[in-house]
């Protein structure tokens, strides 16, 4: 589904550190008008990483939210940034970890209320580079899971990416579309090129 767009006439009322409020005037199928509105952030690259044979995962703590939980590499693009480089950058910044072999996966805005896209990339080969460089904001703790682990992801309480749950659910249900996500996963595109 594509980002949800703002009408011409909408009018920013308000601008936080990461939401932007928006209101216009919506002629209604009576003929009266109404007030609409919509939130606006900065758009989001995740990453689903592979290192050899296992999937990297990030057991996390940020303040205000309640104790730990799991998440994938990712975060806020910066403004102008291109959705591969952001992810690059976060995925860098996050776990010190690079890959030469990217493809973008799915790009979906999760509420239709919101003008936001997420982009998942997965990320093959990837390789260590440095260390980890972090916010003042974030614990992350990396952990190496394999993908029948990441499928279970679907009945974890802790995992942060629900958007990802039915796509997970899906997988295990469809033993066709399991295997194919698996070869999609773990099969470098790098090598077929040869």
């Amino acid at each position: 589904m594509d980002s949800p767009k703002l009408p011409p006439n909408a009018k920013r009322v308000f601008m936080g550190v990461i939401f932007e409020v928006w209101q216009w005037e919506q002629e209604m199928f009576d003929g009266s008008v109404e007030i609409f509105e919509k939130l606006k952030r900065p758009d989001t690259a995740l990453v689903i990483p592979v290192v050899g044979d296992k999937i990297l995962l990030q057991e996390q703590e940020q303040p205000g939210k309640p104790g730990p939980f799991l998440s994938l590499p990712g975060g806020r693009l910066e403004e102008g940034e291109e959705p591969l480089d952001g992810a690059k950058r976060e995925f860098l910044e996050e776990t010190g970890y690079v890959s030469d072999d990217w493809e973008l996966w799915r790009q979906f805005s999760p509420s239709s209320k919101t003008v936001w896209t997420v982009y998942i990339y997965i990320a093959r080969n990837c390789q260590k580079k440095a260390e980890q460089t972090l916010d003042p904001g974030e614990k992350i703790s990396l952990k190496f899971i394999d993908f029948e682990e990441f499928l279970m992801l679907s009945e974890d309480e802790m995992f942060y990416e629900r958007e990802l749950v039915p796509f997970l659910y899906k997988f295990r249900l469809h033993p066709d579309q399991k295997e194919e996500f698996r070869d999609f996963l773990f099969n470098s595109k790098l090598k077929t090129r040869n």
